[in-house]
């Protein structure tokens, strides 16, 4: 008859009058110890098992000595680091007589089964899953709301760069004077579009502004047709 019983935190395997090294007991040496953490227990080819120990068994055994282990070498090195240490140890130890092994009890406990806890807890993760739908669909209301917001776009004013003799400066200087249409442009003297040119800072005091009114007029008008033919005839913005 043999059993697999833990003592100290390591597991033997005894049997009656067997002699076992182990951790170092707190027990006086002569006294009797018992140890009720049987895992196994083999009586004469009849095994038992422990869930994980067997209820009501236990092995007696008798405190014969305390002594030290033999001596272990610990060597530590690191390489290219110059490091080398050397230690030397020796476990603290206690003998003991297996004197018996008690089988009473020895009824295997049935496994418990956690599945259907562990379904609920599953069903319970995924309830709230469920919940976040509604804040999607908050999210696509709130897009829907903003994209007309979007959609609106600034009024810009005519290309003055098609007129002949408007360069991007030129059109620059004159939307910043407050002529951004045709139509403003038509109506604009050629005096006071000149005195935005001279008071522009984008170097178009040069430009002649004299065909600009009739070009813009054709062109709000849009008769493209002949504003083409007119300026075929013009040399830079100017008559020929």
């Amino acid at each position: 008859m043999y059993a697999i019983v833990e003592i100290a935190g390591q597991q033997f395997k005894v049997s009656k009058d067997l002699k076992v090294y182990v951790h170092r007991l707190t027990n006086e040496e002569g006294s009797k110890v018992s140890f009720d953490k049987v895992l196994l227990l083999d009586d004469n080819g009849s095994i038992t098992l422990g869930a994980p120990a067997i209820e009501g068994a236990s092995v007696e055994a008798k405190v014969l000595q305390h002594l030290k282990g033999d001596k272990v070498i610990v060597f530590k090195k690191k390489r290219r680091k110059g490091y080398k240490k050397r230690n030397g140890h020796r476990q603290y130890l206690t003998q003991i007589l297996i004197e018996g092994i008690s089988a009473t009890g020895g009824k295997k406990a049935a496994p418990k089964k956690e599945e259907a806890p562990k379904t609920e807890t599953a069903a319970k993760v995924e309830a709230p899953k469920a919940e976040k739908a509604p804040k999607a669909e908050k999210l696509v209301e709130v897009v829907e709301e903003k994209a007309p917001k979007a959609v609106k776009a600034s009024k810009k004013g005519d290309d003055l760069v098609i007129i002949e003799g408007i360069g991007p400066k030129a059109a620059e200087a004159l939307v910043a004077g407050g002529i951004d249409t045709f139509a403003k442009l038509a109506a604009a003297s050629a005096d006071s579009v000149k005195e935005i040119l001279d008071a522009s800072t984008n170097k178009v005091q040069h430009l002649d502004p004299t065909t600009w009114a009739q070009q813009a007029q054709l062109a709000a008008d849009g008769k493209m047709d002949e504003l083409k033919k007119l300026q075929d005839e013009l040399n830079g913005g100017k008559a020929v």
